[in-house]
């Protein structure tokens, strides 16, 4: 963002310094992603955040919404159209994050503004150009530290099976369901960064072999430690230390620490102790790339998933619809903002969330707001402005992932100095539009959440449960069929099941409408995909 919006803002342009910086939101995506699929990813956010900014002018352009009438109309249902599609888009590429509500946000400040057609071309290519140099700074990384999300995502894993070793309700049992759900999801995306998939010593390359090997290990713990001693398993003050070991930019391989290093060796790898794990390029890896496609859902989607994806789009749509509407009938300046404040309320996963959103995103944008009348209650110039904004931008992106509500406390004052930053109005105006707009669209989120309630929570847990089912048989059956190894496919499809069973019934539990499932036929469900994990794991060494 300063990259971009500085040099602008000193040649005397601060106004469209804010289109460089729409356009810079695009590091905001993918930032957990391996590099090479990352580069893939945030060159397709960049075209859509591009596409954002260039459309939005134009429309102002052409509608000249700021006059009133049928023009302010189309900007609003063109908003709700653009919000909808930005969270489908989203939620089928599985992006996470505040992805359709930047991708919102650089639609609604473009079509929003004083435009003329001679502004459309200029605008675009500054959102492209600092898109381009986002896609670069995202990358760049790669050339210093080529494995660094590889190691996050090991790392992450680790700490995640040290935190299920650690719990109070550990036993033989094998866990609490909660702690053993995201230890199995950890490993999962630590395999996914890696681009292959379990079981130990299927493939392995030897570029990360040091992550491939403790992957395994957690893989392998985590799978059998339900008929291991306590005593067997790795210490979770181990596990955590080998994490910040991962996490150290300084480090460089060899990266097992000594005590798991004969962990590793005896637990994965693919045999017993002694066993070496045989390597290979990924091209030789055809089971291993099937099975990866399977967990990352780079694969056609299914008829039934649709509906998953469809309501939470069409909330968005009539929610930054009629919020934007109404803000228009009472004529509030920047009614936009309602529309913003719906989005980012109904950009959730269930009602409950919804709900616990819209109470955070009320009280973050009263502070916020009062930390925005301090800084333009200074009469802060162009550059002392505009690294107010980098460093709220800097603050933003450091805390939501931690806490919501604390991240809109950033996300306030920054959305109004950018706003006084394109066209500057006094400060009573913004702070009092954006209060209003916000409340606006929070309410009109909430109610639109609770409005369009379907079934598709609870369809998606009952497709989860036949799904479990399901891979449980084809495992069954695998370890039944002969002596030789079952292939790496039933072992992915049985944890991917067990992960997204647990994951559907969290999202149908907030919910109003019943998934109807009886909890015990569901922690059924789950134990025996463990314990078939675990004959799985066993079954392969011998």
């Amino acid at each position: 963002m300063a990259v971009v919006a500085l040099p602008l803002v000193l040649s005397g342009r601060a106004d469209l310094a804010v289109y460089a910086m729409l356009g810079s939101f695009t590091t905001t995506f993918g930032r957990n992603l391996p590099y090479p699929r990352r580069g893939v990813a945030l060159a397709l956010v960049g075209v859509a955040m591009t596409a954002c900014v260039g459309c939005g002018t134009a429309l102002a352009a052409s509608a000249d919404p700021r006059a009133g009438g049928g023009g302010a109309v189309v900007v609003v249902a063109a908003t709700a159209a653009v919000a909808g599609a930005a969270k489908f888009g989203c939620d089928a590429t599985r992006l996470g994050g505040l992805g359709a509500v930047l991708l919102l946000f650089s639609f609604a400040v473009a079509a929003n503004s004083s435009a003329t057609a001679a502004d459309v071309l200029p605008r675009t290519a500054l959102a492209a150009v600092a898109s381009l140099v986002a896609w670069a700074l995202a990358v760049a990384g790669r050339l210093v530290h080529p494995d660094r999300p590889e190691r996050l995502a090991v790392a992450a894993a680790l700490r995640a099976l040290a935190d299920l070793l650690d719990t109070e309700a550990y036993d033989a049992g094998g866990g609490t369901r909660r702690e053993r759900y995201r230890a199995t999801a950890a490993v999962l995306e630590a395999y996914d960064a890696l681009g292959l998939a379990p079981p130990p010593g299927a493939r392995r390359s030897s570029r990360d072999a040091d992550c491939v090997r403790l992957a395994d290990l957690v893989w392998s713990t985590l799978v059998g430690s339900a008929s291991r001693p306590p005593q067997d398993l790795p210490a979770p003050e181990a596990l955590r230390a080998q994490a910040r070991v991962l996490a150290d930019r300084r480090a460089r391989p060899p990266l097992l620490l000594p005590g798991l290093s004969a962990a590793t060796v005896a637990t994965s790898g693919g045999g017993r102790a002694g066993a070496t794990a045989p390597t290979g390029p990924p091209s030789a890896r055809p089971a291993a790339v099937r099975a990866s496609e399977l967990m990352t859902g780079h694969r056609p989607a299914r008829p039934g998933h649709a509906p998953v994806r469809i309501v939470p789009a069409l909330r968005m749509t009539l929610g930054t619809g009629a919020s934007g509407g109404l803000a228009l009938l009472l004529g509030l300046g920047h009614g936009y903002w309602a529309a913003i404040s719906a989005a980012a309320v109904l950009h959730s996963v269930n009602a409950r969330t919804t709900a616990q959103r819209a109470v955070q995103r009320t009280l973050g944008t009263v502070a916020g707001l009062l930390l925005a009348v301090g800084v333009l209650a200074a009469h802060p110039g162009p550059v002392a402005l505009t690294a107010v904004i980098v460093v709220l931008e800097f603050l933003l992106e450091y805390v939501v992932v931690r806490n919501y509500g604390l991240g809109v406390v950033f996300l306030t004052p920054l959305a109004l100095l950018l706003s006084d930053l394109a066209a500057p109005v006094s400060a009573e105006e913004l702070v009092f539009d954006r209060g209003l707009a916000s409340l606006l669209g929070i309410a009109v989120g909430l109610f639109c959440a609770l409005l369009v309630a379907g079934d598709h929570a609870a369809a998606r847990a009952r497709r989860a449960l036949a799904a479990c089912g399901r891979a449980a048989q084809q495992a069954e059956r695998a370890l039944a069929g002969g002596p030789g190894p079952p292939p790496p496919e039933v072992q992915m499809r049985l944890a991917q099941a067990v992960v997204e069973l647990r994951a559907a019934d969290d999202a149908a539990a907030g919910e109003l409408w019943s998934a109807d499932i009886d909890p015990v036929e569901l922690a059924t469900a789950e134990q025996r995909g463990y314990r078939l994990l675990e004959r799985l794991l066993h079954h392969r060494w011998d």
